[in-house]
């Protein structure tokens, strides 16, 4: 019985592996989605950092320096512009394509394709967030992980979510040219209010309660406990996990939702 469990996941895993492959030389023939990948996230940085003052001020004249904030908020950035935005458009040519079509009539599961399809995304985004937090110990003065493992947990947290927010968007995504525009509304939300440029405590406190039920802020806020740790001497894990609770509750309601209305074939 193990051995054939151990088989079967072998196989699932190469199955999938071969998949990701063929996702990951799709990739590098698109040069606007590569170019989106690779150059936005590290870009904004750079972009946002330069223009923004090196502090910001919080409702109770607390000070926050820019440069942990920026150089946290670009791990969403990754998440948002890396997996979500580039898994949306390729879901949506994949399926208009009949490439999900037929990849469905073969061995490979459901599971697995919307999987296998996000694994080049997903590798490239990790290795950013790596590039970013060398750039951030390095350049931007931001202290080394209070936490690895918890950093690490919300990265992997935040892209399988993202992941599946992609396959939700899809759904009701016509064309390729129209996931430009059906991505907007939860990337320019999540910017805006999940602590991405900006931190929770400098916004109003009416618009603190309203962005902390947004899908990325949990997520943002384990990046941040992982990365920073406390202000105030608590434990981080304990700070950590009603965020933790939160970010999991978004991340599987985004997989019932895919799993249960991604479409497979194109509109007739």
């Amino acid at each position: 019985m193990t051995a054939y469990a151990s088989n079967g996941f072998a196989s699932r895993r190469s199955r999938m592996l071969a998949l990701g492959h063929t996702e990951l030389i799709m990739l590098l023939r698109n040069r606007s989605a590569l170019v989106s990948a690779l150059v936005l996230p590290l870009g904004s940085l750079w972009f946002i950092h330069s223009v923004t003052p090196s502090t910001f001020t919080a409702r109770d004249d607390e000070q926050f320096l820019a440069g942990p904030v920026l150089a946290t908020g670009t791990i969403g950035m990754v998440l948002l512009f890396v997996v979500y935005s580039t898994l949306v458009g390729a879901y949506v040519a994949r399926r208009e394509g009949l490439v999900l079509k037929r990849l469905r009539t073969g061995s490979l599961s459901d599971s697995e394709i919307l999987v296998g399809t996000a694994m080049p995304v997903a590798g490239v985004a990790w290795a950013q967030c790596g590039i970013v937090l060398g750039v951030g110990v390095a350049l931007l003065d931001v202290q080394s992980p209070a936490s690895s493992p918890l950093l690490l947990i919300g990265v992997v947290i935040g892209t399988v979510l993202v992941a599946a927010l992609a396959a939700c968007s899809a759904v009701f995504t016509r064309t390729v040219e129209m996931a430009q525009l059906t991505t907007m509304p939860l990337i320019l939300v999540s910017v805006a209010g999940s602590g991405l440029v900006m931190p929770l405590e400098a916004l109003p406190s009416w618009a603190t309660e309203v962005c902390r039920v947004l899908p990325l802020t949990p997520v943002m806020e384990l990046v941040r406990l992982g990365w920073l740790g406390t202000d105030d001497g608590t434990a981080v894990w304990s700070a950590a996990l009603p965020q933790l609770g939160g970010a999991l509750l978004w991340t599987a309601a985004a997989v019932w939702v895919a799993r249960t209305w991604f479409r497979w074939e194109p509109r007739k």
